[in-house]
């Protein structure tokens, strides 16, 4: 049962329980065998990746199996309705419309003396996209992924995803991918994709950035081949905190509790309010909506394990336990939402008002869904443009500047023992006297 904490005493020791629910002894185990992985598929390539596959994913792939084809691109299209190919479009569409508000611009700035200074953008050459699959389908992380990939003018994006039964990747994945352009798509998912995309293999080729969610073991896969390749976050498991006085509908945050909670079992929920009689209810709610979810099993043990309702003094007590906490969603739910806003300092997304549940974001508001989680919202971003994109310093000096800035660059240079940049500076300037 969703539990319901009145002593304060207890809710910050609590909150960081579950903030710290990722960083456990089983986790330790796991980056071992991660480490193996890695290792063994940058040894040897394919052969590697088909072997992991088939021991963690129970399928068995031929070499050739490895990337879709292109029939069964066109047929995805054939196994989607109406409706949810619109859905997609939509969503696309949106997700593109925010993201291009995001592209930096390059600039280069003229000042006196004839010096050049400027900063210029361009996208890596190879992105690597992640989307969870087996046993449930994420359209949306595709286009959350790809999209901001796109917009950033990467040339050429590769797309990993796990199969389900019969080696089969989702219809509505593939037309997703479809719809942002991505048709370099390989079916293998875990640590070993993660391998194969920072290390390259005989069939699918090193990517430079590697970004989406996955479980516990593709997180400490990306965490562990960053440096060789960039990421977007160590993302997972999910996570909501939502704030609500006593006009929230109670039906309304239960609903929005267990949309966090049938993530994964290691989702976390969490409700800060200041009213008693709707801790109750959303309790209450909860059990109710649990009765006949599909995803029961796990949703329970993520409630149980993870969910959390807090009742405080005010809407200010609130604010500084979910700074503390620094959740990846963040709802508002309460009269004036944008009273309280200037008091959030951390949190991935916010969403303001009873009208703005978290699956708005998800789906296609068109922020990105994904989110720093594990408090990491406290020094982190959503994904976005900028996520594939580099950026270069531009400088120029003419020698009437380099003769001004001359004394000042031998001063610095002798100050740290580095006598041959002190030269190369001093002797352009005697060359020109």
């Amino acid at each position: 049962m969703l539990r319901i904490i009145t002593q304060q005493a207890d809710v910050k020791a609590e909150l960081q329980r579950i903030c710290d629910r990722t960083h456990d002894e089983q986790v330790v185990h796991k980056e071992a065998t991660v480490r193996e992985v890695l290792q063994t598929v940058k040894r040897q390539g394919d052969k590697a990746v088909l072997h992991y596959t088939a021991e963690f994913d129970n399928q068995t792939l031929k070499l050739e199996e490895l990337r879709v084809t292109g029939s069964e691109l066109d047929t995805a299209y054939q196994q989607v309705s109406k409706e949810l190919l619109q859905a997609i479009q939509l969503a696309a569409r949106q997700i593109e419309a925010f993201h291009r508000q995001r592209v930096p611009k390059s600039w280069v700035n003229f000042g006196e003396d004839d010096v050049v200074l400027g900063k210029r953008y361009t996208p890596v050459d190879r992105a690597g996209i992640y989307v969870p699959g087996g046993r449930a389908a994420y359209p949306s992380t595709v286009l959350m992924n790809a999209i901001p990939a796109k917009v950033a003018g990467v040339p050429r994006i590769v797309m990993v995803t796990p199969p389900g039964a019969g080696k089969v990747i989702s219809p509505a994945v593939l037309v997703a991918a479809q719809e942002t352009g991505v048709q370099e798509i390989y079916r293998v998912g875990g640590a070993q994709a993660i391998a194969a995309l920072a290390y390259g293999t005989e069939t699918i080729p090193k990517v430079n950035v590697i970004t989406g969610p996955g479980n516990i073991y593709v997180t400490l896969a990306k965490k562990l081949v960053y440096g060789t390749v960039g990421i977007d976050m160590l993302a997972g498991p999910s996570e909501v905190l939502i704030i609500a006085d006593e006009f929230a509908n109670p039906v309304h945050v239960a609903a929005d509790m267990l949309a966090q909670a049938e993530h994964d079992p290691m989702a976390a929920a969490i409700l800060l309010t200041t009213d008693p009689a709707l801790a109750k209810n959303v309790q209450v709610a909860v059990e109710r909506q649990l009765v006949d979810h599909p995803r029961r099993i796990d949703t329970e043990k993520a409630i149980a394990h993870y969910g959390l309702i807090v009742l405080v003094e005010s809407l200010a007590a609130a604010t500084e336990l979910s700074n503390e906490f620094a959740p990846e969603h963040l709802e508002l739910e309460v009269k004036d939402p944008w009273a309280i806003l200037p008091q959030i300092r951390h949190a991935g997304a916010i969403f303001l008002g009873y009208s703005t549940p978290e699956a708005v974001g998800d789906y296609l508001a068109g922020p990105n869904h994904t989110l720093p989680t594990s408090g990491a919202a406290r020094y982190a971003s959503a994904l976005s443009v900028e996520t594939f994109l580099k950026h270069s310093s531009i400088i120029q000096y003419s020698p009437t500047a380099l003769q001004k800035m001359a004394g000042a660059i031998d001063a610095l240079a002798t100050a740290e023992g580095l006598p041959s940049h002190a030269d190369s500076v001093r002797r352009r300037i005697q060359k020109d006297e």
